[in-house]
Formats: C-alpha cells, sequence, structure tokens
C-alpha cells in the first residue's frame, strides 16, 4: 500500500486507539465512543475519496500533521458528545483542543518550506479546522447558548451552498483575513470551553467571533457570485457526472446510501434483550459487515447481487427474531421459541380482542403485520444498496475495510466489547434453538411414562382427604412480587394478614410457600399442566404433546378415586376437549354455562366473585353429592387490570347484574402500559381484590369438608415485576379439619397466606408427587 493509500488507514488506526485511551483513562463513555467511531470512519472514508478523485496529489508532510490533528479533533468530538451524559474532563477536552490548533499553524508552513502543497492538503486542512470548530462548539453551547453553533454549522452550511448551487464550486483566492478568522474561531472557543475568563467577556468574544466569521462567509459567497464562470474552468471530471445527475438527485442519493449503511450496522448490532438496549448497545464495529463489504468489492456482478439478495433476507429474519426476543422476554421472561412459539399467535389476536376490543385489535394487528413486512423488506433493500455502492467505489472502500478488519482484531484480542459478531452468533443460537426445541419432544416422549402413580388403584389414591371438597384455585399473574418487594406488596400483604386472622377465628387454618412457575406474564394452561402433570411444561408444543398422553393428573387421580370433578375457566368459550380426554372432568364450565348476565371487565369477562358464587350454586350447594374436585380458574387479576370488580354482598349477586350497578373499583382504558407505575397500582389493587373474594367465599361457605389449594399460575409482566424477576408464585393450603394441615406438616411452609421471604421454594412440578404422597397415596407394589 502505497503511503497516500495508507493515510485514511492509518487516520482511522490513530482515531480509534484514541478513543480507547480515553476510555482508560477519561472514562469516555457510550455516547463518546458512537460520536467518535462514527466521525473517525466518515472521516477515513472521506480522506479516501479524496485522493481517489486527485490522483496527482499526495499526503506530503504537512498533510500528516493535518492527519493527527484531525485525530486530536476526533478525540474532542467523543468528549464533547460524552459531556451530555458524563462529567467531562475539561482539561483534557482543552489540551486535546489546544495541541490541534498549534498544529494548525504549524502544518501550513511545512507545506510552503517543502513545496508540498496542493489541492488535496488544502482542503483537508480546511475540513480539519471545521471538524474541530463544530466539536467544540457543541461543547460550549450548552453554556453559552445554542447561537453558538451557527460558529461549527457555518463551514457545512457553506459546503451545502457548494452542493446545491453550481458556481459556489470553484476555488477561492488566496485571504490572509479569512485564515485570521478561520484561526479565531478555534482559538475563541477553547478560552470558552476552558471557562478561564468571565462569562461577560467569553460571551463577548463569542459574538466577535462569530460577526467575523459572518463577515468571512458573507465575502466568499459575494466573490463567488461574481466570478460564476471560475467554477466550470476549474470542476474536476468527476464532478461531470454529479452535475448532470443534478444536486437533488446526488443528495438523495447520498442519503440513501448513509441511510442503509445505518440501517444495516442497528441491525447487525441491536440487541435482543431489554436489558441491554442502550446507546453503547449501537457503539459496536460488526464484523458481519466489515465482510460483506469486502464481499462486494471482491465478488463479480452476479454473485454480489445473489449474495445482497440472500444476506439481506438472512438479516430481515434475524431482525425479526430481535424484535420476537425483545417481546418474548418482556412479556414472558424469555425469549422467542421458533419451534413452539408461532402457534400463539391466534391466541394473541384472541386475546388482544377481548382486552380492547375487535376493532382495535384489527387494527392493531394490522399495524404490527405492516411494522412486520417493514422489518423484512427493509434490511434486504438496504444491503443491496450498500453492496452495490461499496462495489462501484473499490477504491477507497477495501483499503478502509481492511483497516477496519484489523482495528476489529485487535479491538477482540484486548477484550473490547465494542468489537462484534452478535448478528452470528445469534443465528447459530436459533439453529441450536431450533434443534433444542425438536429434540426436547423426544425428552418429553421419555418422561411422561416415567410416574409411579400412573397404576395407583383409585382405592389407594388420596385416602387422606376422603370426603373432603377439594379446591383448586388458579389465580391468575398472583407472583411473588405480589407479596415481596414492591411498592403495592404492602397493601396485598395487610389484606392476606387480615384474612389469615379472619380465617383462623372461623377455625379454619392455613399455611404457604412458594413454586416455581414454568411460565411468567402469560400462558397460564403451561403452569396449570405443570402442576397437574408433575411434568415441566414450558412451550406450547409440549403442552400438545402432553394432552395427546395418558399422564396421570391431579384431577385424574381424584376421579379415579371416587371424586366428581369439574373445572371452571370463565374466560373459555369454546368446546374444550381436553377438558375430558385428558384431564377427565366430568363437567366443564366457561362463559356459556354459569348463567352470568352482568358487564365484562376488560379481559376477564366476570368477576371473580361470581365465578365463585356460580361454583356453589351449581356444585357445593347440592344434596347427596359426592366430594368435589374443581379447578377453578379465577381471572380479575388478568392484564391489562382496565376495570376492576367490587366486592359486593354474596347474596346479592344472583345472575351478576348486580355489576352493572355497582360502580367498578378501578375503570380505566386499556393504556396502563404505557405508565407503569399506574399499571402496578392497578394490578395490586386487583390481587388485592381476588385474595379478598377467596377469604370471604371460605368465610361464608367453608366448612370441615373444605380444602383450598390457592396458587397463582406465574408472575405477571414486567411492566409489573420488573427485570430479572424470579418465575417464583405464592401457594397456600387452607383447610379447617386439622388432620389434612397435619398430612403437610413435614412440608416446611409457614403459618398463615403471606410466604414470608424464607418460605421453601419448589419446582411447581414437584407439587402433584408431594400432594399425592402427603395425603395417602401409596403406589402399587412391585
Amino acid at each position: 500500500m502505497r503511503a497516500s493509500q495508507a493515510g485514511p488507514a492509518i487516520g482511522l488506526i490513530a482515531q480509534v486507539l484514541l478513543l480507547a485511551v480515553l476510555a482508560g483513562t477519561a472514562g469516555l463513555g457510550a455516547a463518546g465512543w458512537v460520536v467518535g467511531v462514527a466521525c473517525a470512519v466518515t472521516m477515513a472514508a472521506a480522506l479516501a475519496r479524496g485522493l481517489a478523485r486527485r490522483r496527482g496529489d499526495r499526503l506530503g508532510p504537512a498533510s500528516w500533521l493535518t492527519l493527527a490533528r484531525a485525530t486530536l479533533a476526533v478525540g474532542v468530538a467523543a468528549l464533547a458528545a460524552d459531556s451530555f451524559a458524563h462529567e467531562t474532563p475539561v482539561a483534557l477536552l482543552v489540551t486535546l483542543a489546544g495541541v490541534a490548533l498549534a498544529l494548525d499553524a504549524a502544518d501550513g508552513w511545512v507545506a510552503r518550506r517543502t513545496g508540498t502543497a496542493n489541492g488535496l492538503g488544502a482542503r483537508f486542512d480546511g475540513e480539519a479546522d471545521a471538524f474541530l470548530i463544530i466539536a467544540l462548539s457543541v461543547y460550549v453551547a450548552p453554556a453559552y447558548g445554542a447561537w453558538v453553533l451557527a460558529i461549527g454549522a457555518a463551514r457545512y452550511l457553506f459546503g451545502a451552498g457548494e452542493w446545491l448551487v453550481p458556481w459556489m464550486r470553484a476555488p477561492l483566492p488566496a485571504r490572509r483575513w479569512r485564515r485570521i478568522v478561520a484561526a479565531a474561531q478555534g482559538i475563541v472557543l477553547t478560552v470558552a470551553a476552558a471557562e478561564v475568563l468571565p462569562r461577560t467577556l467569553t460571551q463577548a468574544l463569542l459574538v466577535a467571533a462569530l460577526a467575523a466569521l459572518a463577515a468571512s462567509v458573507g465575502e466568499c459567497v459575494w466573490w463567488l457570485s461574481r466570478h460564476p464562470d471560475a467554477a466550470r474552468d476549474q470542476a474536476p471530471a468527476s464532478d461531470v457526472g454529479r452535475r448532470e445527475r443534478g444536486p437533488l438527485r446526488a443528495g438523495i442519493a447520498v442519503a440513501l446510501t448513509v441511510l442503509a449503511v445505518l440501517l444495516v450496522w442497528a441491525a447487525l448490532v441491536a440487541p435482543s434483550q431489554p436489558s441491554r438496549l442502550s446507546v453503547g448497545a449501537f457503539a459496536r464495529l460488526p464484523l458481519e459487515l466489515l465482510v460483506v463489504v469486502a464481499l462486494a468489492v471482491v465478488l463479480p456482478a452476479i454473485p454480489r447481487r445473489v449474495l445482497a439478495v440472500v444476506g439481506g433476507a438472512v438479516l430481515a429474519v434475524l431482525v425479526v427474531v430481535k424484535v420476537l426476543d425483545f417481546g418474548f422476554i418482556t412479556a414472558f421472561d424469555r425469549p422467542f421459541d421458533p419451534v413452539s412459539d408461532s402457534s400463539y399467535v391466534g391466541i394473541g389476536i384472541e386475546t388482544l380482542r377481548d382486552a380492547i376490543g375487535r376493532s382495535s385489535a384489527n387494527l392493531a394487528v394490522a399495524a404490527i403485520v405492516v411494522l412486520f413486512v417493514g422489518l423484512l423488506a427493509l434490511p434486504v433493500l438496504a444491503l443491496v444498496r450498500l453492496m452495490r455502492v461499496a462495489a462501484g467505489h473499490r477504491g477507497w472502500v477495501l483499503p478502509v475495510a481492511a483497516t477496519l478488519g484489523v482495528v476489529w482484531v485487535g479491538l477482540r484480542v484486548v477484550g473490547a466489547p465494542v468489537a462484534s459478531t452478535s448478528a452470528a452468533a445469534l443465528a447459530v443460537r436459533e439453529v441450536q434453538a431450533v434443534r433444542s426445541g425438536l429434540h426436547a419432544q423426544e425428552v418429553l416422549a421419555r418422561e411422561i411414562p416415567r410416574d409411579r402413580f400412573r397404576a395407583t388403584p383409585g382405592d389407594r389414591l388420596l385416602t387422606g382427604l376422603r370426603g373432603k371438597d377439594v379446591l383448586l384455585l388458579f389465580v391468575e399473574s398472583y407472583g411473588k412480587v405480589a407479596v415481596q418487594d414492591s411498592s403495592f406488596s404492602p397493601r396485598v400483604d395487610a389484606v392476606l394478614d387480615r384474612g389469615t386472622a379472619q380465617l383462623r377465628a372461623g377455625g379454619f387454618s392455613s399455611r404457604s410457600g412458594f413454586l416455581t412457575s414454568s411460565t411468567f406474564g402469560g400462558l397460564s394452561w403451561l403452569a396449570h399442566s405443570t402442576l397437574q402433570s408433575g411434568i415441566r411444561i414450558g412451550t406450547q408444543r409440549g403442552y400438545d404433546q402432553l394432552v395427546r398422553s395418558d399422564r396421570l393428573t391431579l384431577s385424574g387421580a381424584f376421579k379415579r378415586a371416587g371424586w366428581r370433578t369439574v373445572v371452571d375457566d370463565p374466560a373459555n368459550k369454546r368446546t374444550w376437549p381436553e377438558g375430558s380426554s385428558f384431564y377427565h372432568y366430568d363437567k366443564v364450565y366457561d362463559r356459556r354455562n354459569v348463567g352470568y348476565r352482568g358487564p365484562g371487565f376488560g379481559l376477564p369477562p366476570m368477576p371473580d366473585q361470581y365465578v365463585l358464587e356460580a361454583l356453589h350454586r351449581l356444585e357445593l350447594a347440592r344434596r347427596d353429592r359426592p366430594p368435589l374436585f374443581a379447578e377453578v380458574d379465577l381471572i380479575s387479576s388478568h392484564a391489562p387490570w382496565t376495570r376492576i370488580p367490587r366486592l359486593v354482598p354474596w347474596d346479592d349477586v344472583g345472575d351478576g347484574s348486580i355489576f352493572d350497578r355497582v360502580p367498578a373499583e378501578e375503570s380505566t382504558r386499556a393504556t396502563l402500559f404505557g405508565d407503569a407505575d399506574r399499571a402496578r397500582a392497578a394490578y395490586g389493587h386487583s390481587i388485592e381484590y381476588t385474595m379478598s373474594t377467596i377469604i370471604s367465599f371460605v368465610q361464608r361457605y367453608g366448612d370441615d369438608r373444605l380444602v383450598v389449594v390457592l396458587l397463582g399460575d406465574h408472575q405477571p409482566a414486567t411492566i409489573v415485576s420488573g427485570q430479572g424477576a424470579s418465575h417464583d408464585v405464592p401457594i397456600s393450603v387452607i383447610a379447617h379439619d386439622p388432620k389434612v394441615m397435619d398430612r403437610i406438616a413435614g412440608w416446611g411452609w409457614q403459618d398463615g397466606l403471606r410466604p414470608s421471604p424464607r418460605a421453601p421454594v419448589w419446582p411447581m412440578n414437584a407439587f402433584r408427587g408431594r400432594f399425592l404422597t402427603a395425603f395417602g397415596s401409596a403406589p402399587p407394589s412391585g
């Protein structure tokens, strides 16, 4: 590589190394890295382009000094950008600027003494000056006013005029006055940054500098307007094509190319986890981009186009996966599962319609479809354009890409997170996830038959609960966050402590612990099947496989032992064949057959109080009946918590029409997910309501026969529980008969309805086996 070609590469390396030094010594943050790297790459590309267009010019000794000055200016720009987020070491910034200004005085003298002055060097010198001035003006503007930015913007406004107006492209005659004014801008801005003069005097100097700059620019424009023929005479041949295209079209082309680079860059480095989303996450150098650019330069046209389309399609898929990962981690605390999660599309649309109405949901779905089409199309278009432009500028693109490759290797060796291969790593993870998802079916198929209670006859199942009515109450989104370490947990704890005392006064005992749910934020049926089957079910694919098997569930065990088994799922509105084929329920209740005539409450179609009252009316109050096992899904605490019912006298519940006349405790539109504080408060109120309802139900209808297993299905979404929350949910057993509580004394659970942080934590799939064992279920011998 010749010296003139090595200039951009050496400058880029020096600038990145300076940024690394600033990060280590001055604590340069993410914003500084982003701006610094962007400026370094832009400067290297511009210098390489200048060398390619002015093939007769070379970088002489003076230009190497200018390159050193430009490197210092990159450091000043990085520190200036970082000043908006962190405290900036002023002395360091002023020192870098001062050294750059001193070099500005030296490079012209060196050029004249060595006879190496040329058009490229003069242009490069002017751009380095302008870059340092705009960096300083950005740093000074917050202290002295936005008008200071005009000092830094002047050169670039003049450059825009050169682009748009042909007669402004002529070379200007040398003027000592113009050099003095340019030097004064940097000096005055550096003095202002140093804060060594009184504020009033500094403001006066800045005003004077801006006035002198305006006069100098005005004089230049006036001279150029008087000599329009000079531009045509001096314009290089390489500008002919640009002029023929027109300044507007050329500007649009440049803007589209820049946008394509930014889109590809962002698509490659964007994080897929909410906890990693920050400005610093984008301040990385993706190796994949360098490889693609290098291939664009060396490949023939047809293979290059094929690679652009195929690579763009792969990048588009990765972007969609990142968006899905982001959403699934936010909602369910896990990444998107490409094997199982596609089946949730229909369920999600139906849930959205129940929550916000059919029309609003259809509009939301249409918007999501448009978004995903854009996410699939834009990366393809951006990569096609990027590779085409790179192939058309081989002379400077390949050296810049090679230089950045060397920089990437150096950063990787020292362990800097700036060197990124996150897109390739994500692609590998997705392939592994598909393989693991397919393999999980084989693992589950081997696990399902392994059940020591599978062949236990009915007369040896649940002997310790003979004659008892057992209610399995799943409370929607009742997670550990409801009872511990949240803004709303003190209110929920007060309800539970008061309820414990009230139940104790009525002769009931309660004990509590925690279970680790197989799901988070939603997909409640996965938790239900996990608890009932004793196998952890965390995906829809696993659930579908389980319900096709003959695995013994809790409901199946109760039915085999002689109980009448029912389920009440108030949210369901369609036939549920698994209720009888897998869970072996004698009766399935849902919103269609419990006689509710009241209003809906957001996504929940009826209040929990009505659900429990209907269970009593339809099953518990019947005479001459066998003991009852009932799973009841209580969903008044289901997101988005837009309408929360009030507890009414049980005698007034009737057909539910009373809830039309009783105002809801909380009544809002579905806007809570834009306000985390309101969402948390509304969630807390919903849990208070459901817990109060259950306690009141047990007080009113409970007797010596009643045994209640009360638990949450999963934690609420991260807007309530926060990032990094556990999957733990509270569980309590309530009974009037002391013999029932004696059976679970060995579990180590704590007295009362509120488990403390020291309460035992079991996997949710461990509950079935321990429950069956505790209450006298014995597997067959032999």
